[in-house]
This record gives C-alpha cells, structure tokens and sequence, in this order.
C-alpha cells in the first residue's frame, strides 16, 4: 500500500493521503527507477512514489545507490501524511466533482508535502527525529498530567511538521496560502480560492468557472483549471500587483543567491517586468514597453504570479481614471471593517471617506454622461495621484467592477424600406431593359429567321453589327445556307441578372414583417441583405468615417468590450466615438459591469 495515492471513506468522513515506507532492509533510499512519466495521484493503483526533483529545494539531488554508501537503518518504517475532510452533503455536489475535488486537494497539498517529506528523511532522517521529538513530548505531557491543549502549545514550539499542519489546516479553511517550513526549507502550498464551488450543483459550476465569453481566452493550463475562477487573459486586459511578502519586491530579488547566469537573466527579466505592470497599461502595451514576445514571455509570467496570488488579471484603467465603475453585489468584508482600514491608508482630506466614494460611484453608474471615476469623485487633476492609490486599494479588495461599452447594430424601419425602394427600382430598370432588348431582339429575328438564337444574344448579335459599314463587310461575307447557332457565352447578361437578384434576394422577408427594426447580430457573418443594410448606413457620410465603420462593424455584435474593439480594430478611442456619432441612429450601446 506505500507510494501511492490513498483514499477512504468511513461514514461522513474523507480520508486522503500517500503513505511511504522504508526499503526491505530498513533503509531509506530513493527510487529512480519508479520515477516514470506519468501523471500524479491519476491512478490509484500505478501510483509512483513522490519524486525528489518534484518540489523546489535547496539541496542537491542525492548521488544514484551504487555510488554511495548504503544509508543507515531507521527505526522509522513508514510515515502517512493524511487529510481528513467532511464529507460534503450529497445532494448538493455530483460524485464526479467530489472526485475531483479530492484530487486537487491530493495533488496540490498531499502529494508536494509527503515528497518535501520523504525527501528530507531520505536525506536527513529529518521524519523520525520529528516523530520522535513529538512522542517524546506526548509522553511527557502525559506523565505530568497536561492539558492537551497545552500539548498542542509546546509541539507548535518544538516540531516544524507541527507547526506546518497548523499553517495548512488553516490555509485550507481559509481559501488562502500556506508558508510553511519543513527541515529549513520553505513552501508555498495553496488549493484553488474557489475549490468549494466544485462541491456546488453543476449549474453554479459552470457559471462560476467559466466566462461566457472566453471562447478566444488564453488556456490558463491545468493548474489554473478548477477552482480559479479567472478572467481570459487577453492583450487587451491589465495586470494589477498585489501586496506581497519582502520576496517578491523587484529589488529584493536580485539581492538573494543565484546558482547560474541564467538564473540572474531570468531574475532580472522579473524585475524589468515588475518595474513595468501597471493596471493603465494593457498586457499588449507592457509586450511593446518591454520589446517581448506577448505569448511566450508576458504570459508565463502573468500566469506564475497569478498562480501564487501575486497578481490579477483585471480591466485596465484609464490613465486620468476616466474609467466608469460599478459595485459588485455584495463585499468580502463588513463596510465598516472596510471604512477603517481605508481610514488608515489614506488621511489625507481631500480623500473622502469610503462610504461616500462607494455611494458615489453607485450614483455615477445609471447616469448617461460624466458616469466615470474622474468626473464622479476626483473632479480635480491634482488628486489623479492620490485616487489613483484609491482605485488600486479598492481593485485589490474587489470593490469595483468595469463597466464596458458594448455595441449592436440596429437596421432601422426607415434605413430597410430605403433599401427595398432603392432594390425595386433597380429590378424595375432591369426589367425595363430586358422588355426592350426582347422588342429588339424580336424584330432582328423576323427579319432574319436563319438565325438560331436566344433573343438576347440575337440583340448583342445586332447590336455588333448595327452600321452600315458593318452590314458592308461583315454580313456580307456570311454565308446563310447554313442555320448560325450562336456559341455557349459565360457571361450572358440574362444569367448574370438572375444570379445577382437571387442573392440580393438572400436574407430577405417578402411578406413585409422585414421592415421592422432589428438588430444585425453577428456584422461579421452577415446575409447579402445585411450587408446590404450595412453599405446603405453609409450613405452621405465621411468617406474616411464610412471607410472605417466597414472594417470594424464586424466587431459590433454586443459580445466584445470597448477594449477588445479598440486592440482588435487598432483604433483610438476618439476614433471609435467619431464612428459611434456618425452612425448615431445605427448603433446601439449598453454598458455592463465586467464580471471577467
């Protein structure tokens, strides 16, 4: 039952380890020849033994067995890590994502501590000397008639495994991320913020892991999967950086011991990057800033500081916070536990207080103009500096969501009957046309009743050879014994104009009902009768404006944000109202807060 994944279920409880054990003989070794390429805790019964290159470490690798010495026997054979967990209420999470659920926590927490584990007693004897500190302890403890709880004191105080279980039991709990220490090395430990919605009904699963509008989202990788509830990472999104430990301050990392110049090049590349991020800067911006390749360099670095809790993905904020926001539906924390601690950060006077800055942008958000943070609350470019520390405190605390402009086109009733006019008289004038060249066509073919031809061709036949001069030379020469059938013509005007009225046709109500208002839903995929609609909303206006609205209303299907249009279309955002206000009577604009 050793090196491998463990689960059992007794009653209403869970219980999920990886238990490890000592050679035959004793002794504690590594086993490389059990480290395969596999997946880890997938399979329960060719589960492997936790790798000793799997987790960060400070030490070396150990040496293969045959070229060190035969490592000394242990009075340890075998140790378990395990999680015991409550098992959910089964009527409100499926069996498939109590399984999951399970694995996340095995991979994530279980798996990483018990390999850090066994290689420390592999290396050390670092498990048995614990074990044998906290059974000294216990016994103690017990002889001298203590209080448990008073046991539990003096063995936070003695055992670092001690004190790393306390540290992870409440990271758990708390959705939030272990620093824990095993043997002097440090961890990083963490489950997914949002694993407990796993447990939830499929419904709220989905529309709490999933943006319905993230079909072009950069896959966050499988680490990123389950439980993140994370916005796509898009070029046009921004990054906002989040208080962190010393560690993490771009200065702080070239001080610490680098084992290779590669390892400074990439510590410096970091550091560049965090000297960069800024949440009025775009991803794609900060690429360009930095002359870096967007996908293969911005991204992994996004994703690693996301991944450990250092960054979000958010919206980005205009540089003169002209940015219109709106509240979330409800708070992490009490509006009053908010008030103080925002109190404390920002004394200034010409700060207002939380309350008044939340009712504010609450007020702002239904109104049709000057909604947006700077017109709302700063009103004055000297305090842009200090709201602008406000907005960040705030987007860290999730008080603010961005509203987005979001467009539709709409095919007025005035702009479709314009276009069935303007088609009727085309087809009328075709028609008109094709009754006189049938008049034509008819007398050419009594008077010359040798001719085998359609009337139409017998029209341009006579058309070819309407002078005198012609009839001279040209007719003259033919020979009429024989009947003339005319050649096969690919491009008879006859075929032309049925094929041209059928696909004008195409997308169009004959009954009527079609000259109601609509909306154009998808520019982009549009009928030939849509994009007739779309050609005639240019009509009179600037050629330059016009030329513009044709290469970006494909855009306008009231899924993609103002951003994203913006990055897409590679526009300005003066260059999309001027398109917006030309097209005034065209288009439709909403505003919504954006969830992700």
């Amino acid at each position: 039952m050793c090196h491998q994944k463990f689960e059992l279920v007794v009653d209403d409880l869970a219980f999920v380890g990886h238990p490890i054990c000592a050679d035959p003989d004793g002794a504690w070794r590594f086993k490389p020849e059990k480290i395969k390429s596999v997946s880890r805790g997938r399979d329960g019964t060719h589960s492997i033994s936790p790798r000793v290159d799997e987790p960060t470490t400070a030490h070396s690798c150990a040496a293969p067995a045959d070229e060190s010495p035969a490592p000394p026997k242990s009075q340890l054979h075998n140790f378990h890590f395990v999680l015991v967990l409550d098992l959910p209420d089964p009527s409100s999470s499926a069996s498939g994502n109590l399984s999951k659920y399970f694995n996340i926590l095995y991979e994530q927490i279980v798996f990483t501590l018990t390999a850090v584990l066994y290689q420390e007693q592999v290396l050390s004897n670092f498990v048995e000397r614990e074990c044998d500190a906290l059974s000294a302890l216990k016994e103690t403890s017990i002889s001298q008639g203590e209080a448990y709880s008073t046991y539990i004191s003096r063995a936070l105080e003695t055992s670092s495994i001690a004190l790393a279980m306390k540290s992870l039991f409440e990271a758990i709990k708390s959705s939030s991320v272990a620093y824990i220490t095993i043997n002097n090395l440090p961890l990083e430990l963490q489950v997914p913020p949002y694993l407990d919605m796993l447990l939830h009904s499929q419904e709220g699963q989905e529309t709490a892991f999933r943006d319905p509008f993230d079909d072009e989202s950069l896959n966050w990788g499988q680490e990123l999967s389950l439980g993140w509830k994370l916005p796509m990472m898009a070029p046009w999104k921004s990054l906002l950086l989040l208080d962190s430990d010393s560690e993490m301050d771009p200065h702080h990392i070239l001080k610490g011991p680098h084992e290779s110049a590669e390892d400074r090049t990439l510590a410096e590349g970091l550091l560049r990057f965090l000297e960069t991020a800024s949440v009025t800067l775009s991803l794609a911006d900060m690429a360009i800033s930095l002359d870096w390749d967007l996908e293969t360099q911005v991204y992994p670095i996004v994703k690693w500081l996301v991944l450990h809790r250092r960054a979000k993905v958010v919206d980005r904020v205009h540089a003169n916070l002209k940015t219109v926001f709106a509240l979330p539906s409800k708070f992490n924390a009490p509006v009053s536990q908010l008030s103080a601690e925002f109190k404390e950060s920002f004394s200034h006077p010409s700060i207002a207080p939380l309350p008044e800055i939340l009712a504010t942008v609450s007020a702002a958000a239904s109104k049709q103009s000057d909604n947006h943070f700077f017109a709302s609350v700063v009103k004055s470019k000297d305090l842009i500096p200090m709201y602008h520390e406000v907005v960040l405190w705030m987007l860290k605390r999730d008080l603010l969501l961005t509203f987005h402009l979001r467009i539709r086109i709409v095919a007025t009733a005035e702009l479709k009957m314009r276009v069935k006019v303007e088609r009727e008289q085309k087809q009328a004038f075709k028609q008109s046309r094709a009754d006189d060249n049938d008049t034509v066509s008819s007398q050419s073919h009594s008077s010359h009743s040798g001719f085998i031809l359609s009337p139409k061709r017998a029209h341009r036949y006579v058309r070819r050879f309407s002078s005198n001069e012609s009839d001279r030379s040209a007719i003259s020469e033919l020979d009429f014994g024989e009947p003339i059938v005319a050649p096969p013509d690919d491009d008879d005007e006859s075929s032309e104009g049925s094929t041209e009225t059928d696909v004008e046709d195409s997308g169009w109500d004959t009954s009527g009902e079609d000259l109601w208002p609509s909306m154009i839903n998808d520019p982009g995929k549009a009928t030939p009768m849509q994009r007739r609609w779309l050609s005639a909303m240019s009509d009179g206006k600037d050629p330059v404006i016009a030329k513009r609205f044709e290469l970006i209303n494909q855009y306008f299907d009231g899924k993609r944000s103002d951003d994203e249009i913006l990055y897409r279309a590679d526009i300005s955002r003066k260059q999309l109202r001027e398109v917006l206000h030309q097209y005034e009577e065209y288009v439709s604009r909403a505003r919504f807060p954006d969830f992700g």
